[in-house]
């Protein structure tokens, strides 16, 4: 049947995003404490469990999804002890698959006084769906997530920054659904995602606000500085190295990611995939923990909403 919007806002018809669009009138962004010595940073976790990653896809059919043992609560559980011995909140952009699963957990983020955004339903790659199918699975994800925080949800970040040239039709659906910003570009070259000529801090498209993850511009390219694989990938100096010089130089915060799955050395190993796959997945995945444990005393750090939109 036909799904309900959640919170749509009502338009006489859709129109095509131009690709990037001067700040939209009356919406003035909240960059909270740009002193380049207090800088606050977006702190984001990407809520899914190991077996949902996409390069596992081929792998991993969605079939199997629920007779997988899932690791993600207690992943999350880890998490939040983490942020709270901290005194940090964050932005947990949530799988509406997880959310139906694990509702106790959803109003466990909330109650912490965390962010709750949307990841989408099942964790398809926005540039795998045709316009109707991702306004589905945004809307649903949203109605789930709303319905069990009571609350609305503002943000949205697709899997795999799966956002770029070829799909900005996407940015029309999410406003349509009634999304306030969206953080799915990712301006770097990669094998898999990635639009390197987008504007590489928040920006306004159409009615929406995009918050990139972050890049270090550095010998003219931008060179990935928020997270993810990246971040177990490279020394922890030259990680720190890199968000302190956006900090003290751009004068702007950034924005950091990780996943459940990347503090968690003992989820179970996939077989037969490719040495590439392998390699991303699981380099110095039993040093995550403590890196994030460091990254949490260095940097100051707060959820997305409170950073970039407007303060009523």
């Amino acid at each position: 049947g036909r799904i309900p919007r959640a919170g749509a806002r009502r338009r006489q018809r859709p129109r095509r995003l131009a690709p990037w669009t001067t700040p939209v009138p009356g919406r003035r962004l909240s960059l909270v404490a740009m002193d380049s010595t207090t800088v606050i940073n977006a702190l984001t976790i990407d809520v899914e469990d190991y077996f949902q990653v996409s390069a596992f896809a081929p792998h991993i059919p969605r079939s199997e999804w629920p007779t997988r043992e899932c690791r993600v609560e207690r992943n999350v559980d880890r998490i939040l002890a983490m942020l709270d011995q901290h005194g940090t909140h964050a932005t947990f952009f949530t799988l509406g698959w997880v959310a139906e699963r694990y509702p106790a957990l959803v109003r466990r983020i909330v109650a912490e006084g965390h962010e709750l955004a949307s990841h989408g339903y099942g964790h398809e790659r926005a540039s795998d769906q045709t316009e109707p199918a991702f306004f589905a699975d945004i809307n649903l994800a949203k109605l789930i997530l709303e319905d069990l925080a009571g609350q609305e949800v503002k943000g949205y970040r697709a899997p795999s920054f799966s956002i770029g040239a070829r799909n900005l039709w996407a940015f029309d659906c999410l406003e349509r659904a009634g999304y306030c910003y969206s953080s799915s570009i990712y301006p770097i070259r990669h094998d898999h995602y990635g639009m390197p000529e987008a504007p590489r801090h928040a920006h306004s498209v159409g009615g929406l606000l995009e918050i990139p993850a972050t890049t270090l511009r550095f010998l003219n390219r931008n060179w990935p500085a928020s997270g993810g694989g990246y971040f177990r990938l490279m020394p922890y100096g030259l990680s720190r190295w890199m968000l302190r010089r956006i900090n003290h130089v751009d004068k702007l915060p950034a924005v950091f990611y990780f996943h459940p799955w990347e503090i968690d050395p003992d989820q179970p190993r996939i077989p037969d995939i490719g040495s590439r796959t392998r390699f991303r997945h699981y380099v110095n995945i039993h040093r995550m923990e403590a890196r994030l444990q460091r990254l949490l005393g260095d940097f100051r750090w707060g959820r997305m909403d409170h950073l970039f939109l407007s303060k009523a």
